[in-house]
């Protein structure tokens, strides 16, 4: 079986590492119809897909696992957007369902904790599907959040047996985590280049997916020449009138950053 890893690679080097968020806007009255079209608007320049909450609860089970086998005949991958965080039981029956729609992988929130981060990462990974740890969001307010140093003191686990861990910005833990978990990657938003290069160089085995491209006001190329492996744009695809041309354009200018497929 392969890997999330290795799947998503092979899309990004076909097509180049741009994902299409589906952030179709909560009062479109024919969200399934408009994610349709931004799927196969991107065909070709993206290597996946990304489904957000609203969207999957707006449209249920049947028509999401429609959008993931339209974005599997257009050579993308489908990832769910829900930021899983909960104990370890519930975070596996959630992405027993997500599996079974036909997602390849679920990003997650490591605020549930390193062990059940771990858990959920060897659940995945079993049955060839990945997680992506979340680690700092695009919105400028994010910073007030993720920024924030954690103090020093016990890390978790069964019975406190981890070393404790030194004060730091909440992001960086949770780098940390995502990393011993064997997550497949981490989000980091395109809005903080300078922690998308840190977070590439203290865990280099971890690919960065960035959204806040366009519409949040990040530059494509910059996001890659910091460090970030696949870019997330939604709303400047979704939003289009002619999404193929905003997927293409902006996969040329992720080729011009010089964005490195999948690595």
């Amino acid at each position: 079986m392969r890997s999330y890893r290795d799947r998503i690679e092979a899309a990004a080097r076909r097509a180049g590492p741009l994902i299409a968020a589906l952030d179709v806007p909560p009062g479109s009255p024919r969200p399934a119809v408009a994610a349709a079209r931004a799927i196969e608007g991107a065909r070709g320049s993206a290597c996946a897909a990304k489904v957000n909450f609203h969207l999957l609860l707006r449209l249920g089970p049947a028509e999401v696992s429609a959008l993931c086998s339209a974005a599997r005949r257009a050579g993308m991958l489908c990832v769910a957007d829900i930021k899983l965080n909960d104990i370890g039981s519930t975070n596996e029956a959630a992405c027993s369902a997500l599996w079974s729609m036909g997602f390849d992988a679920v990003i997650a929130n490591p605020i549930m904790g390193p062990d059940a981060l771990a858990r959920l990462a060897r659940s995945a990974h079993a049955r060839g599907r990945g997680v992506v740890a979340l680690c700092h969001m695009s919105a400028p307010e994010a910073r007030e959040a993720y920024e924030a140093r954690v103090g020093a003191g016990g890390r978790g686990g069964r019975g406190g047996t981890r070393r404790p861990a030194p004060a730091e910005p909440l992001y960086r833990r949770f780098l940390r985590w995502a990393g011993e978990a064997g997550a497949d990657g981490v989000v980091v938003g395109a809005t903080f280049p300078r922690i998308i290069a840190e977070c590439a160089r203290l865990e280099p085995g971890l690919r960065v997916y960035s959204p806040g491209v366009g519409a949040q006001g990040a530059d494509a190329a910059e996001t890659v020449r910091a460090g970030a492996s696949y870019v997330i744009v939604g709303r400047s695809i979704v939003g289009s009138r002619s999404p193929g041309a905003a997927a293409r354009r902006i996969a040329a200018a992720l080729r011009a950053g010089g964005a490195r497929a999948g690595g």
